[in-house]
């Protein structure tokens, strides 16, 4: 049976927004909205380059940084401490997310004494960090690991309390107990939650670069944002922002590649 066609030519019931040519024209439109309203603020005279520098002043400083041979080195270098403390951060909060969602006597224990830590500010933990671990990678990577953790934590311990009871039923009624059990329905169960909960560590670990950076560092985005702030290099700033807003983007949207197979491999 051949499909009916509607007067604007779509199937009906197709969801234009589903097309992937339209969620990547969506999806450009107000960067470019933006982007034209820069040019015409910074160049029409309403604010002064010295405030808004214009898009050609900030892509001269990035061909300048990329001809000095820095740009891409920061690039390189932010990127390798967000990914490493994000693993590092991730794999302990799904660890202990997962022990604290199966076990009640080990959430009654933990989760008052982790709420009040995840309230700590990323800044609080520099000087604390620089007396422990000094000033090398330790201390930034650690930083950026506690930045990944606690979304992480807090996300799968309260998906993995909250699961079906009638699914664990079931698992329970078909001789499914222990590692079993969770392996074959509550992992399963928690796939969405998980995935979602990494995508937002991943983010939160690009927010705590910038922190992890301040602790004397000489390269990296986090140098450059603040190094050019102290310089008076605002296209240089702009830079710096834009490159983190397109690396978080990338990242996120690699890891959301891996959200669509997960779910449908597991969920």
């Amino acid at each position: 049976m051949t499909e009916t066609v509607d007067k604007a030519g779509t199937t009906p019931g197709t969801d234009l927004t589903e097309r992937r040519g339209v969620r990547f024209a969506a999806g450009v439109l107000l960067p470019a909205l933006l982007l034209v309203v820069w040019q015409w603020v910074s160049t029409s005279g309403l604010v002064a380059v010295s405030i808004l520098p214009s898009p050609a002043m900030v892509w001269l400083a990035a061909v300048d940084l990329t001809e000095r041979g820095l740009y891409a080195h920061y690039i390189a270098i932010s990127t390798q401490r967000v990914l490493t403390g994000f693993a590092i951060g991730a794999a302990a909060g799904l660890a202990v997310g997962a022990v604290v969602g199966l076990s009640k006597v080990v959430s009654v224990l933990l989760a008052p004494t982790f709420g009040g830590i995840r309230a700590v500010p990323s800044l609080a933990w520099v000087p604390l960090l620089i007396l422990w671990f000094g000033i090398g990678e330790e201390s930034k990577v650690i930083l950026i690991a506690i930045g990944a953790f606690f979304p992480v934590y807090t996300v799968v311990g309260a998906a993995l309390r909250h699961v079906d009871r009638h699914l664990l039923e079931a698992g329970r009624a078909f001789g499914l107990h222990g590692l079993r059990l969770f392996v074959t329905v509550q992992l399963p169960a928690v796939v969405p939650s998980t995935v979602s909960a990494l995508r937002l560590a991943l983010a939160q670990s690009w927010l705590f670069l910038v922190a992890a950076e301040l602790i004397a560092s000489s390269m990296g985005l986090g140098f450059l944002l603040l190094d050019s702030g102290q310089n008076g290099r605002i296209d240089r700033i702009f830079l710096a922002i834009i490159s983190l807003a397109l690396l978080g983007k990338l990242t996120d949207s690699l890891l959301s590649l891996f959200e669509k197979w997960a779910i449908r491999k597991w969920a």
